[in-house]
């Protein structure tokens, strides 16, 4: 199963951005964030359940989620959860690793989410460089794709977390040496969990972990920035 989540709290650690939006009245901004909110997270799932597709697993496919339709992907009760506490998720993607077809497999299904989101990220916010350098564009527009570019970014990043569930936790193991692989699934499937709701915790109640991951989205966003 490959799960995306989402960590959402203002730089300021006044609470849930969302609320604070909704609280001073920026209606329209709500709105666009969470249109780009829903956007990152299709696409991500969607990711997970394509290269699922490709390496020989069918059960996504066959669970309606080779899709863009919102229905297929968001969790409602995930999305809420992100406007009220700053945490939520979307449905996981189902898996049968049984099915795979090679033995790194489920290390190509993992980043392929954090991996569409790049994609997402870089595509987006180039058209939307050209289309401003070329005098169309308007403050809405702009006001979007900076968040669309900033979400897929910092959604991509803070999966790529090597702790359970998020994505990172199917591709360290790919990385390290047998034996420290062996210690690293050992200990994750036992802590890794409750360390990820540590760090969700400790955001929401002052950790200034969104903030180092905001600030480290903010780079790639000039590296990918090709215009």
């Amino acid at each position: 199963m490959f799960e995306a989540s989402l960590l959402l709290v203002s730089d300021q650690q006044d609470g849930p951005i969302m609320i604070q939006l909704l609280w001073s009245g920026e209606y329209l901004i709500f709105v666009l964030l969470i249109i780009a909110l829903v956007l990152s997270l299709i696409f991500h799932e969607l990711g997970h359940a394509v290269v699922a597709k490709w390496f020989g697993d069918d059960t996504a496919e066959r669970a309606g989620r080779v899709t863009l339709n919102p229905v297929a992907h968001i969790d409602p009760v995930g999305l809420l959860m992100v406007v009220v506490v700053g945490f939520g998720f979307a449905k996981p993607v189902p898996t049968n690793p049984a099915n795979f077809t090679s033995p790194r497999a489920d290390l190509w299904v993992a980043a392929a989410g954090p991996i569409m989101n790049l994609l997402l990220a870089l595509i987006c916010w180039n058209l939307y460089l050209l289309t401003f350098n070329a005098g169309f564009t308007t403050r809405t527009a702009e006001v979007f794709f900076t968040l669309l570019a900033q979400i897929n970014l910092l959604l991509m990043v803070f999966n790529l977390l090597p702790i359970g569930p998020l994505d990172g936790h199917y591709i360290t193991p790919h990385l390290l040496p047998k034996g420290a692989a062996r210690l690293y699934r050992y200990y994750n499937a036992r802590y890794g969990a409750m360390l990820l709701l540590a760090l969700v915790v400790g955001s929401l109640l002052g950790l200034p972990l969104l903030s180092w991951l905001a600030e480290f989205s903010m780079t790639l966003l000039n590296i990918i920035t090709l215009v």
